[in-house]
């Protein structure tokens, strides 16, 4: 006879491990409460699973990361080095790393069999800039996210138009995101700086107010905001880390207007 009991199906749960309800209860939570307090509990509390920092070893990288590795510099850091960067950014991120006793800092590269088959010259940023970020920035970050529950970006709304209305928690992928200078401005940043006499990026001086890839990033003018020296003549904002990416030859928003 058989029995009256259900049958009990196995069920692979496939939900997201965060959502965005629980983005909104931590935004409620923290909201007034500085980044350094916020970053200081949030790692003591050691419930956001594996977490990392992705930085850039920009202009502004340095206040993130001197706040970051002031709550704990046992949190990974991770760079991407798209092999198109200027030297001084690299020289930049060992500057940073041996100043604030960063214990756990690791590099992603683009694959190299990519690289072959998809810009064996190098110049693909010359005629296809987002497909360029799309191999070498954004699938190589996609391989070191692999594995974290949560990652911090140095996202600020004052950077840019299309960064505007940042929160300091947001759902990617089913990924925490935390955004802790996503309000903060640059009277801000340069305080912070001050205060703390932060070591500065080297081409900063020189008018690079954000500091990508050697070929795509250029001096910024006076009255222009701080982003507007990336992808000179392009219509594009953004690498794809933080907003998706289509390297589509017809796509509109990746053509030259010059």
């Amino acid at each position: 006879m058989a029995s009256s009991a259900a049958r009990k199906l196995d069920v692979i749960d496939a939900r997201p491990a965060y959502t965005q309800a629980d983005a909104d209860a931590l935004n409620t939570r923290f909201e007034g409460v500085d980044a350094q307090t916020m970053l200081r509990a949030l790692f003591a509390e050691d419930e956001l699973g594996e977490i990392a920092v992705v930085s850039s070893f920009g202009t502004e990288s340095a206040v993130l990361l001197h706040l970051v590795a002031k709550a704990d510099p046992a949190i990974p850091v991770i760079f991407v080095d798209t092999l198109k960067m200027f030297p001084e950014t690299l020289d930049y991120r060992d500057t940073l790393i041996e100043a604030f006793g960063i214990k756990n800092a690791s590099i992603v590269t683009p694959a190299p069999e990519t690289l072959t088959e998809k810009d064996e010259n190098g110049l693909r940023w010359s005629f296809d800039p987002d497909g360029c970020c799309a191999i070498r920035k954004v699938e190589p970050l996609a391989r070191a996210k692999h594995g974290l529950d949560a990652w911090i970006s140095g996202r600020k709304a004052f950077q840019s138009v299309t960064r505007e209305n940042i929160a300091r928690f947001e759902v990617e992928d089913g990924r925490l995101k935390l955004n802790p200078l996503g309000d903060w401005v640059k009277a801000d940043l340069d305080a912070y700086f001050e205060e703390h006499n932060l070591p500065r990026h080297p081409l900063e001086a020189e008018g690079y107010l954000s500091v990508g890839c050697a070929p795509c990033t250029s001096k910024v003018l006076p009255g222009e905001d701080p982003r507007a020296g990336r992808w000179r003549g392009w219509d594009k904002t953004e690498c794809g880390i933080h907003t998706p990416i289509d390297g589509a030859d017809d796509d509109e928003a990746n053509q030259p207007v010059f």
